[in-house]
């Protein structure tokens, strides 16, 4: 006899309760379903050798493709991949087809969608697009980008004029020089302060969120502790020179974006969410644990902070902080399918370890493909009543306290934190 046949509200809640997905990214626009593997949506891995030859022998691949084909009726031939077969007939399908097939089957009542992924404005469908799939759409808003439209065109007229880079092999700033670049750092927070707050009051937008963890790592010093040197913005000028574009990763400048944004979302009521943990190779691992945030969340104690991803592999320092800071909510995202489904459960106990029941956010990290989002959101849904029904069985929880926990994981955690003022659409589809 199977255990779990007792747990019918349980399975129930956690396989059909609508869900609010808190934290993920627009879909590619069918002229560029190509433009980026599918095998992104289980690996990290930035190199098409990693992707092809490694990504697809892991057990979350193996797993997810046993998955997706079921879903497109793709039955696996004796000598042949499965996930090439599941590509191969999905590349054959209509687009809106294949987006319809899997964004429907999830049960997702609200997306989040962060649309500052680099290649999302080039290549994806805007965040409100995704209503099409019977979902509400809110946005986030991604502070170093935003930061990079505003300083961008404020550098660009020094590339022409003839007091700048005269050697691009020599830094030194005369006090021509010096002067405009202190004026542009006025006004670019200046701008930024204008533009965050605009965003923060905007219905639309319901977080802001940092990618830090990308852009030096985690370790973001105090206020009283960080001093901008103009040297840093002559490095900026330096790349911008040799490359034609911004990318924000420099010192100090990205610690006040960070302060900045903390200060307004507070102001604002608004949550910051946080890349913490799992991601590619961009980041430094070593920097990427959400233990390096403890002063700065001692530092803005009215602003809600959101730690992303589960903070995997650093799930233990996650929970640790939501259970001692008020303002500190965790989301178990991006795990689904990028581990495998044993990892999975590891990481739902170690969150449930310390973490209060009511800081508990879902995501997929949907991200490129729909089978992201599908995945993302059917081996969460698993993973959590396997964990929860575990618990219930040893005779640590109640069932009804099993429910509230999943209900609250998928829903109503998120519909507090970001004030979307919803209630579950209990005829939504799974």
């Amino acid at each position: 006899m199977n255990v779990h046949n007792s747990l019918d509200l349980l399975r129930k809640t956690a396989f059909t309760f609508p869900a609010i997905d808190n934290h993920a990214h627009p879909l590619l626009r069918s002229q560029y379903r190509g433009k980026v593997p599918l095998e992104t949506i289980i690996s990290e891995a930035s190199s098409e050798l990693a992707l092809q030859q490694e990504a697809t022998q892991t057990i979350a691949c193996f797993r997810a493709a046993a998955q997706l084909s079921k879903v497109l009726g793709v039955k696996q031939v004796v000598g042949q991949s499965l996930w090439q077969q599941v590509k191969q007939r999905r590349d054959a399908m209509d687009y809106d087809e294949l987006c319809d097939k899997y964004m429907k089957a999830c049960g997702i009542q609200s997306i989040l969608l962060d649309d500052g992924l680099g290649g999302v404005s080039e290549w994806c469908e805007d965040w409100k697009w995704h209503r099409r799939f019977g979902c509400d759409t809110k946005r986030i808003v991604r502070i170093e980008i935003e930061a990079e439209k505003i300083l961008l065109p404020l550098l660009q007229p020094l590339l022409t004029s003839g007091s700048a880079l005269q050697n691009p092999f020599e830094l030194s700033i005369d006090s021509g020089l010096q002067n405009q670049l202190q004026f542009i750092l006025a006004e670019f927070f200046q701008q930024l302060n204008a533009s965050l707050t605009d965003s923060a009051r905007n219905p639309e937008v319901v977080s802001f969120k940092s990618i830090a963890c990308y852009r030096g790592g985690l370790n973001i010093k105090p206020r009283a502790k960080i001093g901008i040197s103009l040297a840093q913005t002559e490095h900026i000028l330096l790349h911008i020179k040799n490359t034609g574009s911004l990318r924000l990763a420099h010192g100090a400048i990205n610690e006040w974006i960070v302060h900045w944004a903390l200060r307004v979302a507070g102001e604002n009521d608004i949550p910051v969410q946080f890349h913490t943990g799992l991601g590619d190779s961009d980041i430094s691992l070593l920097h990427a644990s959400p233990a390096h945030m403890q002063p700065l969340i001692k530092d803005y104690p009215q602003t809600i902070f959101v730690l992303l991803h589960a903070a995997y592999p650093f799930t233990k320092e996650a929970g640790y902080l939501c259970s001692v800071y008020p303002n500190v909510m965790l989301d178990f995202g991006e795990i689904f399918p990028m581990i495998s489904g044993s990892g999975q459960r590891s990481v739902i106990r170690e969150v449930l370890d310390i973490c209060p029941t009511n800081k508990i956010l879902w995501s997929t990290d949907g991200h490129w493909h729909p089978e992201s989002f599908y995945t993302g959101t059917i081996q969460a849904r698993q993973a959590l009543f396997d964990v929860l029904s575990e618990i219930v069985l040893a005779g640590e929880l109640r069932e009804a306290e099993a429910v509230q926990i999943a209900e609250q994981a998928l829903f109503w955690n998120s519909e507090r934190v970001y004030k979307l003022e919803i209630e579950p659409d209990m005829n939504l589809r799974v």
